[in-house]
């Protein structure tokens, strides 16, 4: 119970003031339409706070007493560590953002392959596209994160410091790309993820939804190939052609895919270069 509490307090104190920064920012950008905004999101929300309370509460909480053994179990080299610890702070913070971000491009390309996509499906399912979108994961999803996004930068020997600061960093960045503004960020846009970039990610055309796979960085999307200007496609519908189907259905969502029992969307194609 005291971890459920601790994990329940975490993440409050992460999400209330992200509500009133996204609240602040849905009335100074929709004004005389948030009430339809809001009317709109309202089911979507309800299945993402019921998504985040299972896996950043009760999921988290069960994971938490093994972490600190699993983070020194990962580290295999103490002239790594030593190395690391010696460095300048710019440096070690640069290669931490630089080799999580293709971590994590490459975790998330894979999670669009048949195998994976009716658990990614989860997160795409979206249709309303609020900052909580970001929370939106079906727990395997959840746990895939948790464990292949931190390893590889345990393994290098980067201190907990880095990967708690630049995580705590992509994930405020994340949540504001999948907040519903229709903002590309100019020419900044072309090497950061934009909310526009973000959401034609999230498109209901299985074309396009292969393309801007980056969590705060363009860099490895254009290394291979696979970003996409979204300016044409500004407040483009995202979403499944299944549909939202609640937390129920969204949890049984892969199982029943991989059952044969429900029909699935096709997985996403890539984008080529």
């Amino acid at each position: 119970m005291e971890a459920l509490a601790t994990t329940a307090l975490a993440l409050g104190l992460k999400l209330v003031p992200m509500a009133v920064v996204f609240g602040m920012l849905a009335i100074v950008c929709k004004r005389e339409t948030i009430g339809e905004a809001l009317r709109r999101s309202r089911r979507e929300t309800e299945t993402n706070l019921s998504l985040i309370l299972l896996n950043y509460v009760i999921l988290a909480a069960f994971f938490a007493s093994a972490a600190a053994w699993w983070a020194e179990s990962l580290v295999l080299s103490d002239t790594l560590v030593a190395f690391w610890q010696s460095a300048n702070p710019i440096l070690v913070v640069g290669v931490t953002l630089l080799v999580g971000e293709f971590v994590i491009y490459w975790r998330h390309r894979i999670e669009h392959l048949p195998t994976l996509w009716p658990v990614h499906a989860v997160h795409h399912s979206d249709e309303a596209m609020t900052w909580l979108a970001l929370l939106r994961k079906h727990p395997l999803a959840y746990v895939l994160a948790l464990f292949v996004d931190i390893a590889p930068l345990l393994l290098l020997g980067l201190p907990v410091w880095a990967i708690a600061g630049v995580a705590l960093a992509r994930a405020v960045w994340g949540h504001f790309i999948h907040a519903d503004v229709p903002w590309t960020l100019g020419n900044l846009g072309r090497w950061i993820i934009s909310p526009a970039a973000h959401r034609l990610h999230h498109i209901n055309e299985l074309e396009l939804c292969g393309s801007n796979y980056g969590g705060v960085l363009t860099l490895w999307d254009h290394v291979f190939g696979t970003y996409v200007d979204p300016a044409p496609y500004i407040q483009c519908h995202t979403g499944v052609d299944g549909g939202s189907r609640g937390f129920v259905g969204e949890v049984a969502r892969p199982f029943e895919a991989w059952a044969g029992s429900r029909a699935v969307d096709e997985p996403p194609g890539t984008v080529e270069a």
